[in-house]
């Protein structure tokens, strides 16, 4: 149940969208963008044009580089062929990513990669300007390529709202048909491009984000399953004590008329195997089955790198390691990964560290499915030392938490946590910090372990700019926001995610705590809720889960950030400790008010990111019952907003505020009392006036995520014998294209991504008529 602390990206300039450039893409119908409310007409046609243009990825797009030259030029040619084959591992399993985003998503990245691959980009800048086409539409088709390649898909992996590209329909054909791909194989692109077009560009309300039946898209559940039926499925798998991180279900309709669900494993063999595939079986009026299969053979590939991975590994926990997950991802068996994650916490401080496999929940509707992920880093040395140094002291600063004892693990499981150079890291987005694995009986009761992925920090905030704060409020923010987002990064994943009992009743009747003695904080009384067998957090708390969970850790964070000795750790002494404690308070109450609601969707009233809500219910929580210690007024009517945090409360009445409300968060969870959790988010997280207006404004100022150019490890051969060549590329959309295209040299990868992708078309063919109505 892990959670990512991902950053809240920020960019130097706003995009300024012309009003004849929204009018080329408003080829759709009035009538399919109409919102469910009833308002006016000129209401309507001016909330399309600012709608359209809230998915466009402007030309602007800031491309960063991800460096991590420094530290992998340290490692001895063993560990360069072990990150290598690993980084090959990540990367071939990341394109299942595509198939978990969107039904198109596999058919736009095969048609981009398909013309990217058959001619170099000068050769093809040259092709479509003999068509003319301007280099400004060119260079917009680039920056949306970028954002297919760097999201896995076309919805955003921090929001999990629609992106479509900033230049009108017919010029994007155009450069399809200029290409040399689509010359040599014309029949073929020109499928690929008819299937797409209209996925592309469509916003029709459904097809704008990412959820269940009639709210959004998804691919980890047919078109047709709404949100009762992802309930059924629930119930239905907790009764056979089948957790759902590396499955997908897909809704059709047995012989009998009743719906037959079909619970698709993600392995390389697609035979039934019993007990881990179930034949039919009835129950509460509808059929479930497992079979297994899926993404069959991306995993096969992702295992080809892993076997030969394991051949440089320095150690036997991490060949067992490697061994478990080859079993896990061959037969779509969740205990082998579980046992591989096992040896993985283990491996202490190693020289290369990895993780790989369906880890973070976040975008699956129902928060339970996991999104394959795989990354690849080196432990930067410097910054380890002080995050060892939290650990060390971790026990007594657990002990500061306000929940008390009874709510806490009766053993502190000593983690490893590192800092982390960044090498690879696919996936629809990168964290800056990780707390792994999810498995809550691993967590709770073998250990876990802290990562800070130290390279991102720095990269996502180059050239940000900062609206809604004073010039002396910017100033320090700029100076010491890298530092208190580290001094966040360490709390949050060791002390606010690596904290905490669940209060579970055993599988023989007997409980992990204490019945007559452990009392509920919130009420005085006894315990009476707690999970029962075969229950998780993530099973219980469903889509509230995320959103809770990083709402404490990050609580737990500010509530800290307060001790000086901590602060110390990490440098900080004096006034300048009071500074980095003062900025973190600001720089997340700051992302609550400034940026958060970019990640609300009015029409829908649903948050579609668990970290923005998280903040914005902190920031809420403060504004309401800080009696004035956070502020935010409109200092600009319809155009401007202004934060005001009072730092000497912080340390008084900020503590006490947000230390009641982490007692509130920490017991609702332990007794898994999901009812409680959900009224008290809903208080926090509903867009009361004037924040259904101050949205607007949010909008307004609103700028595009930074996106990440990696590097690439190329193998060569020699009579010395293989070596490893690390590749860097521009940090421009030329850049990431040709990462890519050197990541993926061939077409290999189209094949196998367009016959899955047409595979899976059936269980997803009720979005066609949206699409073409759109």
């Amino acid at each position: 149940m892990l959670r990512s602390l991902t950053i809240n990206l920020i960019k130097c300039r706003r995009p300024i969208i012309a009003d004849s450039l929204i009018s080329k893409h408003l080829c759709t119908s009035v009538a399919s963008l109409r919102p469910k409310t009833t308002q006016p007409t000129i209401n309507i046609v001016k909330a399309m044009a600012e709608d359209k243009s809230t998915f466009l990825l402007p030309n602007n797009q800031k491309f960063v580089e991800l460096d991590s030259s420094q530290a992998f030029n340290k490692l001895t040619d063993n560990e360069k062929l072990y990150a290598h084959y690993l980084s090959q591992s990540s990367w071939n399993g990341g394109l299942i990513v595509l198939l978990q985003t969107s039904p198109e998503s596999p058919k736009i990245f095969s048609l981009l990669h398909r013309i990217f691959v058959g001619e170099s980009l000068q050769s093809l800048r040259e092709a479509v300007n003999r068509q003319g086409i301007s280099n400004d539409d060119f260079q917009a088709f680039l920056v949306y390529a970028g954002g297919i390649f760097a999201n896995s898909g076309n919805y955003k992996g921090f929001g999990d709202t629609k992106f479509i590209p900033n230049l009108p329909m017919d010029s994007f054909e155009l450069i399809v048909k200029a290409s040399k791909a689509f010359e040599d194989d014309t029949q073929h692109m020109m499928k690929l491009w008819q299937q797409t077009q209209h996925y592309i560009y469509s916003t029709a309300p459904r097809l704008t984000s990412l959820g269940l039946a009639d709210k959004g898209v998804t691919t980890y559940f047919s078109s047709n399953c709404t949100e009762e039926d992802s309930n059924l499925v629930n119930d239905w798998m907790k009764t056979k004590r089948i957790e759902a991180y590396i499955c997908r279900t897909f809704k059709t309709t047995a012989e009998d008329g009743l719906p037959l669900y079909t619970i698709h494993l993600a392995s390389v063999e697609s035979s039934p195997k019993p007990p881990l595939t179930m034949d039919i079986e009835k129950y509460k009026g509808a059929y479930f089955r497992v079979t297994r299969g899926d993404y069959s053979p991306l995993l096969k590939r992702v295992n080809e790198n892993l076997s030969k991975a394991k051949e440089y590994a320095a150690n036997d926990n991490e060949k067992n390691m490697l061994l478990h997950y080859i079993n896990s991802f061959k037969e779509g068996d969740l205990s082998e990964h579980k046992e591989g994650s096992r040896y993985w916490i283990k491996d202490k401080g190693p020289i290369i560290e990895t993780y790989q496999g369906f880890i973070e929940t976040y975008r699956d509707p129902s928060g339970q499915r996991g999104e394959f992920e795989g990354f690849v880093a080196m432990v930067n040395k410097e910054m380890s030392k002080k995050f060892g140094s939290l650990v060390d002291g971790a026990e007594r600063f657990i002990q500061m938490l306000p929940w008390g004892k009874n709510l806490e693990k009766d053993t502190f499981l000593r983690p490893d946590f590192t800092s982390l150079d960044v090498l690879t890291f696919s996936g629809s987005g990168i964290p800056a910090g990780i707390n792994i694995p999810n498995y809550d009986e691993i967590r709770q009761n073998e250990g876990f372990k802290n990562v800070s992925l130290g390279n991102v920090i720095p990269a996502a905030y180059k050239e940000s700019v900062i609206p809604f704060l004073s010039d002396s409020d910017k100033k320090l923010l700029e100076k010491y926001r890298v530092a208190a987002f580290e001094v966040q990064v360490g709390l949050h994943e060791l002390l606010g995610h690596g904290s905490g009992k669940l209060l579970m009743e055993n599988a023989d009747g007997t409980f992990n705590f204490d019945k007559s003695a452990v009392k509920n904080p919130l009420t005085g009384k006894e315990i009476e809720s707690w999970y029962t067998p075969g229950e998780t957090y993530d099973s219980k708390f469903t889509t509230l889960g995320s959103a809770f969970e990083e709402c404490r850790a990050e609580a737990v964070g500010l509530y800290l950030s307060l001790v000086p000795e901590i602060l110390k750790i990490f440098g900080y002494e004096g006034k300048e400790a009071e500074d980095v404690t003062y900025v973190n308070w600001l720089s997340l109450l700051w992302n609550g008010a400034a940026k958060a609601t970019e990640m609300y969707q009015p029409s829908t009233k649903t948050w579609l990111q668990a970290h923005a809500r998280a903040r914005f219910v902190l920031m809420r929580l403060l504004e309401l019952e800080g009696d004035g210690m956070l502020t935010i007024t409109e200092s600009e009517p319809g155009k401007n907003l202004l934060l005001t945090l009072n730092r000497e409360k912080l340390a008084t009445q900020g503590k006490k505020i947000i230390g009641d409300f982490l007692v509130k968060l920490q017991t609702i969870k332990a007794t898994a009392d999901f009812t409680a959790g959900e009224q008290l988010f809903d208080k926090y997280s509903r867009l009361d006036e004037p924040w259904g207006r101050w949205r607007d404004i949010v909008m307004l100022h609103k700028q595009p995520r930074n996106i990440f150019v990696q590097p690439n490890t190329i193998l060569t051969s020699s009579n010395k014998g293989d070596e490893i060549e690390l590749k860097r590329y521009p940090a421009t959309a030329d850049g990431m294209i040709a990462s890519w295209v050197e990541r993926f040299p061939n077409t290999d990868v189209d094949e196998i991504l367009e016959q899955l992708a047409e595979r899976d078309s059936q269980y997803f063919s009720e979005l066609k008529p949206i699409t073409a109505a759109a």
